[in-house]
């Protein structure tokens, strides 16, 4: 189950344990992990899309949890994909298929489940898609 994860990764606070938690289940296993981080963009109507955060924010988020990762003896891998904003949980979950990922790890912003339930978290939308583990880190 945990020879290969997927790690989704963003710019919050909570993406530090997420990965040191993927780092402990790998060793455990001696697995492997995608770092996966989704790079979303805003629809502004007639205006298009816009870019949330560049494709350099984007690369140097995933190449830090990678190095991090690698210098624990973790074999590693990066990608970021890119959706609309809204979208990043069947991202997600379509890599964590494609990786053939036995669980996803991701973290939860703490919204409380009232607003979770009107917002919709991304964790919370990826639980439900996924046809696998997932582990939320708080």
């Amino acid at each position: 189950m945990y020879e290969r994860l997927l790690v989704a990764v963003d710019h919050s606070e909570v993406s530090e344990r997420v990965l040191s938690a993927a780092q402990e289940l790998a060793q455990l296993s001696q697995g492997e992990v995608w770092v996966l981080h989704v790079r979303e963009r805003e629809s502004l109507g007639r205006g298009g899309l816009v870019d949330i955060e560049t494709a350099d924010e984007a690369q140097e988020t995933v190449d830090e949890a990678v190095q991090e990762l690698a210098r624990a003896g973790v074999k590693a891998h990066g990608e970021i994909r890119r959706t609309i904003y809204g979208y990043a949980a069947r991202e997600i979950v379509d890599s964590a298929g494609e990786h053939d990922a036995g669980t996803i790890v991701m973290g939860s912003k703490g919204r409380g489940d009232l607003a979770g339930l009107v917002l919709g978290s991304t964790a919370h939308k990826v639980i439900h898609l996924a046809d696998r583990p997932v582990l939320v880190v708080r």
